[in-house]
């Protein structure tokens, strides 16, 4: 190809971005174009396993993979009762420590970045993640934001804070998480202000910890779930992809014999909440009661299960894009490719948030009528089981469904991000 050129993704140390970049990416591969993945040393095994280069750029202090590994569980473990807690709640813990730790990616990126893109030379550098790594901006090439979580990290006063989980309307809930949010992050902010002066970038207001691109930024929520934003967002600017499911590979539904006429359920909390085994094993304890056949993704966590009733079958991994095409029903926690992949195939979720993103994403499938929000822990096995029943029986929401799975399909947002890229690099 004539016009080749190099693209760097550089996203969040986190499924949820990456698997995304990963689709996008391989959008662009097959327009011609190299891509290479900037990563912590912990996802590249991720990038590589799709057949992308990858660049390491430490984002903490290196770690050895069992240390990597006890950090991991430690951090699980100790936040697993904050899963419980409202967001509101959730700010003087969870999200506390996560801008602690987001801030300090951006300081460790800074030691390693510069040299990185040197060798790498690339033309164009896209970015999902929510804070602002200095050395990127200032490489002197376009460099493109990408918005994977949900589109409120793009804030307007008319939608819901991002993490929030407030309903569209409310706008009591906006005030009060707007207020603690900024009380509680006020000094990390400080500490990230003084880093990025340092860097000769200006400081950004209270609660901004990044901008978006003068160049172009990429947000994923499908038009029939956008908000109703006061500003609209340039078009110039902004474009919104519909969704963005990579390419996965091929999965055979397994034989569960006298069950293989019953609905089909797919259950994963995602690489984080999979640390919840105790609920998990209660999930799986009611499910395996019901007429029902289940894929329940366990994680890493294998060693924590013994045998499971006959019409439940258990994995570290599965393909999902391949999965939730052929399931009847998800219950997931509301991450970005969960709640897209969901959308893009059509299929009703049971939303369970415990953190980020997830809140919002629960909240606003519920508000329009795309799936059903309930607590993750906080249910009886009858609530639990009628939720279920109520996605696989309920012919207006899977007409919705459908409707919005058709207009994602027609987008084909990864393969309009290429686009889109594309033409901002001259091909």
């Amino acid at each position: 190809m004539e016009n080749r050129k190099t693209i760097a993704f550089f996203p969040e140390g986190a499924f949820g971005p990456a698997l995304n970049s990963v689709g996008i990416a391989q959008a662009c591969k097959d327009l011609g174009h190299r891509c290479v993945f900037l990563t912590d040393p912990g996802f590249a095994e991720v990038y590589e396993g799709y057949g992308f280069e990858c660049r390491i750029v430490n984002l903490s202090e290196p770690m050895s993979a069992e240390e990597m590994a006890k950090y991991w569980s430690t951090f699980i473990d100790g936040h697993i009762p904050n899963f419980n807690l409202t967001p509101h709640d959730q700010i003087d813990n969870y999200v506390k420590e996560c801008w602690e730790a987001i801030v300090d990616t951006s300081k460790w990126a800074e030691k390693d970045l510069p040299g990185v893109l040197d060798d790498l030379k690339p033309d164009l550098i896209c970015i999902d993640n929510v804070v602002l790594f200095p050395a990127a901006k200032q490489f002197g090439v376009p460099w493109i934001r990408i918005i994977s979580c949900s589109e409120n990290e793009i804030t307007d006063p008319w939608i819901p804070p991002h993490l929030s989980g407030c309903g569209e309307s409310d706008r009591d809930c906006f005030e009060a998480y707007n207020s603690r949010f900024n009380e509680v992050i006020k000094p990390i902010h400080d500490v990230f202000n003084d880093f990025i002066e340092s860097c000769g970038e200006s400081t950004y207001p209270l609660g901004e910890f990044f901008e978006a691109s003068p160049y172009m930024n990429l947000l994923l929520y499908p038009q029939p779930l956008q908000y109703q934003r006061k500003n609209a967002l340039d078009p110039a600017r902004f474009q919104y992809l519909e969704g963005c499911v990579r390419s996965e590979e091929d999965y055979t539904i397994p034989d569960f014999g006298d069950k293989n006429g019953s609905p089909l359920i797919y259950l994963s909390f995602g690489s984080l909440g999979s640390g919840d085994t105790d609920l998990l094993k209660r999930m799986i304890e009611v499910l395996g009661q019901q007429d029902f056949r289940v894929l329940v993704n366990i994680g890493d966590y294998s060693d924590a299960y013994g045998e499971v009733p006959d019409n439940i079958r258990i994995a570290s991994w599965y393909p999902q894009p391949s999965v939730i095409a052929q399931v009847d029903a998800v219950i997931h926690h509301g991450g970005n490719n969960s709640f897209n992949e969901c959308l893009y195939f059509g299929k009703p979720a049971l939303i369970m948030p415990y953190v980020w993103d997830g809140h919002d994403n629960a909240t606003r499938v519920q508000e329009t009528g795309h799936g059903l929000k309930m607590h993750r822990a906080n249910w009886s096995d009858a609530e639990f089981v009628f939720a279920i029943q109520s996605l696989l029986t309920d012919e207006a929401m899977h007409a919705r469904l459908a409707s919005t799975s058709e207009h994602m399909r027609a987008a084909d947002g990864r393969r309009k991000a290429a686009r889109i890229i594309d033409q901002l690099l001259g091909s």
